[in-house]
């Protein structure tokens, strides 16, 4: 007979049949940038008020939910923010989660700005890959992007600090705003052909409520496609696995690959595994979600195990969320949407 975990495992399907394999943890909601897409420094200025430090998960509860979370099916960790390098003493996580039982991949994504010194240390403790934010390679895009007037150059260090500790490959997310840096898709795709790292080009999104997004804005994947195409010829590659968010592409000279994640016009809602775990103990259930359930009060209120199992056995089961596939449909998408410095991008 199987252990009740393993079938509890097998059965975990949400109510489109997808399965639970990714999850995604906020250590904080802080961030060093104030990106216009997420954090706009005119709404999160010097006084805005962040979570007070009781109020956010401590190691030993993240580490007791992941534990659960992968019990359930979970086989990827990725740590997020805000900007997760912000967390004092985050390679002790790292340390609590690259052991758990289960656990085949732990991740983290960064703006990149703290990384040249602080490599080293999260590979010695466990992590295994990491993903770099960087939207521009020119200083007065990418200062206008941070929101802080900040070098690229520091970044680019950060980046090189990574990949001499072996955390490899290593991914790197554009944003791509139209009428903003998208005259830059050929210069970053030069720049990363040949590194090893994978550039990955992301369709400004509707992410939370305070970016001021709008369709005239989003540069399609295709039109992304065709202008590298047209400089480096590529073709296209078979996914890796289900969930994966990035159509991913590779240079016909061989030079590496791309990916470009279209959640506007390609939607991919129909293979989304992807939960996420909120700094101060709520879960997610996809990245344009409302309300979070709270995980943090039975958690702290004494729920053995099994009660917290079987409450995201329910959160899962009744997921029927497919947001970007409803944004096309006539305005049926929810205008209340939870920010993305939350719950990580």
């Amino acid at each position: 007979m199987p252990e009740p975990q393993a079938r509890a495992e097998a059965a975990l399907r949400d109510g489109f049949g997808r399965p639970l394999r990714d999850l995604r943890i906020s250590v904080t909601d802080r961030c060093n940038f104030r990106c216009p897409y997420c954090m706009p420094a005119e709404v999160f200025g010097e006084r805005y008020a962040f979570l007070p430090k009781p109020e956010i998960l401590r190691f030993e509860e993240i580490e007791r939910l992941a534990g659960l979370f992968a019990e359930l099916g979970a086989r990827k960790l990725r740590i997020t923010g805000g900007e997760p390098l912000l967390r004092a003493d985050l390679p002790r996580l790292i340390e609590r989660l690259a052991p758990l039982p289960g656990i085949e991949d732990l991740a983290l994504t960064t703006n990149g700005y703290l990384l040249a010194d602080r490599a080293a240390e999260l590979r010695s403790a466990g992590l295994r890959r990491i993903t770099v934010s960087l939207d521009s390679l020119d200083d007065a895009v990418f200062g206008r992007l941070n929101g802080r007037s900040l070098s690229v150059q520091r970044v680019l260090d950060g980046i090189e600090a990574a990949q001499r500790a072996g955390l490899a490959p290593i991914k790197i997310n554009t944003v791509v705003v139209g009428g903003v840096n998208d005259q830059e898709l050929v210069s970053l795709a030069r720049h990363f052909r040949g590194t090893g790292h994978v550039l990955r080009l992301i369709e400004f999104m509707d992410v939370g409520t305070r970016n001021e997004w709008r369709r005239e804005r989003v540069v399609p994947a295709q039109a992304m496609l065709e202008r590298i195409d047209a400089e480096f010829p590529l073709e296209p590659l078979e996914p890796t696995m289900r969930g994966e968010v990035a159509r991913r592409y590779r240079y016909r000279d061989g030079a590496g690959e791309i990916g470009i994640i279209a959640s506007v016009t390609q939607p991919f809602c129909g293979d989304c595994t992807r939960a996420r775990l909120s700094a101060d103990g709520h879960l997610f259930t996809c990245l344009f979600g409302t309300v979070g359930v709270d995980l943090k009060t039975p958690l702290r209120s004494g729920a053995s195990d099994d009660e917290l199992r079987e409450r995201l056995q329910a959160v899962w089961r009744g997921r029927r969320d497919r947001y970007s596939e409803e944004r096309g449909d006539a305005g049926s998408a929810s205008s209340q949407r939870v920010e993305m410095y939350r719950i990580g991008g």
